[in-house]
């Protein structure tokens, strides 16, 4: 009876542990889909102040497929700089955003990234992904901005879902694949100990 008993708890066991690394490597592909935030800092150049932030984006299936069929994405890059103040509220010294439009021609197999009027072309998603990830914000004027006081820094990136096409918000509601939101990522920050870098971009 043992005899039969052992090889029968190793197939088991081998089963259970196959299946849990098929869904640990789901969850973790699950995982990367969506927006993180690899660095982010406050640049001081000849003509102000400027937030910048590298994002780490990866595009659910869900998402590339719809780009790819011709679907525009809006993403909004936002920007914040408050001012601490114990002695009363925060003062909000910058707020700002960027929408950056991405798309794919399908007739000439190229995708493209658009601020505006202004646009470039890519071969491919990953090419143009990386634009997307370098994120600044319009110059603050050196004037707003008290050497000695304490400032909360915070930038965000996020799909627009409210520029999809109107028969897709439906779905985007009751679907995660669409939930591409690095949520605010903030930091203190203090200008008397940020050097000045040149130029801001």
């Amino acid at each position: 009876m043992m005899g039969f008993s052992m090889p029968c708890c190793k197939k088991l066991l081998k089963a259970l542990l196959g299946l849990s690394l098929s869904m640990w490597l789901f969850a973790v592909a699950a995982h990367a889909d969506g927006i993180g935030v690899n660095k982010a800092e406050i640049r001081l150049g000849e003509e102000g102040y400027q937030l910048a932030a590298d994002f780490n984006v990866n595009l659910s299936y869900t998402v590339q497929q719809a780009l790819s069929l011709g679907v525009p994405l809006y993403f909004v890059g936002e920007f914040s700089l408050t001012r601490s103040r114990w002695y009363w509220l925060d003062e909000q010294v910058f707020q700002g955003e960027q929408s950056v439009k991405l798309s794919y021609n399908v007739l000439t197999r190229q995708y493209r990234i658009s601020r505006g009027s202004l646009f470039q072309n890519f071969a491919s998603l990953d090419e143009m992904l990386r634009i997307l990830e370098r994120q600044n914000s319009a110059l603050i004027s050196g004037e707003m901005i008290k050497k000695e006081a304490n400032y909360v820094a915070a930038v965000r990136l996020r799909l627009d879902t409210r520029q999809l096409p109107k028969l897709m918000q439906v779905n985007v509601l009751t679907s995660k694949d669409w939930d591409l939101d690095s949520g605010w990522y903030r930091w203190m920050m203090r200008p008397a100990d940020v050097r000045n870098t040149g130029k801001a971009e």
